[in-house]
């Protein structure tokens, strides 16, 4: 996410750090470079002048020039007017506590249907909630079909009507359907063209006025950058939406589009699609957005992830297993099963200030934790409770059982050893303790592949 971005902003600012004495001939050419970042970024020329221009001014009222560490100043300048540029505060959905509908808009391809599922997912989990999703995109082949396969995996209902192709129809008897089955929110899925065209705006304007939603959200691919700002404001002028969707946001390596549309359209980004799974949609918060661009990290973020999947008695648990020493391979399973529900481990490990950095270069996919499940599942119930009773002969057998080398067998037993030491000296705490200690001692973090 930003990586692009990131290593061209981190580029600038080493023109500042790496002089003795600070002048304005270096804080022009710091300006400069930072202009360039923005503008091969996929930020509009226009909005990169005035970014530089404010951060200019800041820059010279805070007497930059003379300032101990000028680059750290000039690096929080930056920060903050990244964070006003993006729209200084998180933007919730304004829903009323009765009965509450959302109508996604935009074109295809953008990620509407999978997007409808993840907030029907999201705001039942968060909020308590009963959803009902309404399949409006009559025209897509296989579209009411998606929508029902996704929906089917997080157990929400969805409304459809087969026996007509009337979108604004279907959305006027979606609501009716919900307040008379017990559903106190209805999340619209609109069809989207492959262009902005009269009679897509026809027709979304019009479910907008049988429907009187809450809240319209503008549904948009992160990675088609000023495109995604040209859209923003046809809908915008059409539609008068209340606030953007950034899907895609985790394959942005370049972040045009998130620096961009609320400076350029005057709406709120009210949240970011970050990977494929359903439960991979955040609340967009500009600040954090703003840290992890300058490669600061965003530590909030990955503590209220922890916190989502952390169970304090399973916890309590843990940690009396850990101080008697008797944390098992079952338990470590536990612990991965945890980490991998919060989400893409590289983006995770990004989220620790300075760790980015290091991993930037590293191949870090969904299945890093594969081969160290495979192993595991290949020791028997016993072994995999007492893990010293493992000797070279049981390796040879569980290598084989595995498909993989004795020595990734040993690795893995050495690794989880000193993992329970870590863990031990943390004196317990299960996975909120562990993940925060593996921020704090990022050198003790085991050397998983």
């Amino acid at each position: 996410m930003f990586q692009n971005l990131t290593e061209k902003l981190e580029k600038s600012f080493k023109v500042l750090k790496g002089h003795g004495r600070i002048n304005e001939i270096n804080v022009a050419q710091t300006l400069k470079e930072i202009r360039r970042a923005l503008i091969d970024s996929d930020v509009a020329y226009k909005t990169a002048k005035e970014f530089i221009d404010k951060v200019k001014d800041k820059a010279i009222g805070q007497e930059v020039l003379t300032a101990l560490q000028p680059g750290q100043l000039m690096v929080k300048i930056v920060k903050d007017e990244l964070t006003s540029l993006m729209g200084d505060e998180v933007s919730g959905l304004n829903l009323d506590n009765n009965f509450s509908t959302i109508l996604l808009a935009g074109l295809q391809g953008s990620g509407k249907t999978t997007f409808s599922a993840k907030l029907a997912n999201y705001l039942k989990k968060k909020k308590k909630l009963k959803p009902l999703l309404v399949a409006c995109d009559v025209y897509r082949p296989a579209a009411i079909d998606q929508l029902e396969f996704i929906a089917n995996q997080i157990d929400i209902p969805v409304y459809k009507n087969l026996e007509h192709k009337d979108p604004v129809l279907i959305a006027k008897e979606g609501v009716s359907f919900a307040k008379q089955n017990g559903n106190n929110l209805v999340i619209i899925d609109t069809a989207g063209r492959l262009a902005i065209d009269d009679k897509l705006m026809t027709e979304i304007h019009s479910i907008k006025n049988v429907t009187n939603p809450n809240e319209i959200l503008f549904v948009v691919d992160s990675m088609t950058g000023q495109d995604a700002v040209k859209t923003a404001k046809a809908f915008n002028e059409n539609l008068n939406f209340h606030g953007v969707v950034l899907t895609k946001l985790d394959g942005d390596s370049r972040g045009g589009a998130a620096l961009t549309i609320k400076y350029e359209v005057n709406k709120p980004i009210k949240f970011i699609g970050t990977g494929e799974k359903l439960d991979a949609i955040d609340l967009f918060h500009p600040d954090r957005m703003a840290n992890r661009i300058l490669g600061m990290g965003d530590v909030v973020s990955l503590v209220e992830k922890v916190q989502e999947q952390f169970d304090e008695k399973e916890a309590a648990k843990m940690e009396q297993k850990i101080l008697k020493n008797r944390f098992t391979f079952n338990d470590f399973l536990k612990q991965i099963k945890q980490i991998k529900k919060m989400g893409n481990l590289k983006d995770l490990l990004g989220m620790m200030p300075g760790v980015g950095k290091m991993i930037k270069n590293v191949d870090i996919d969904d299945d890093a934790f594969k081969v160290i499940e495979t192993i595991i599942y290949s020791m028997t119930e016993g072994e995999r409770n007492n893990p010293k009773i493992i000797n070279s002969s049981r390796v040879n057998r569980i290598s084989r059982g595995s498909g993989t080398s004795v020595q990734e067998v040993n690795k893995l037993i050495k690794q989880f050893n000193q993992m329970g030491k870590m863990m031990k000296m943390l004196k317990g705490g299960g996975l909120d303790n562990l993940m925060k200690g593996m921020g704090q001692n990022p050198g003790q973090m085991p050397n998983f592949k």
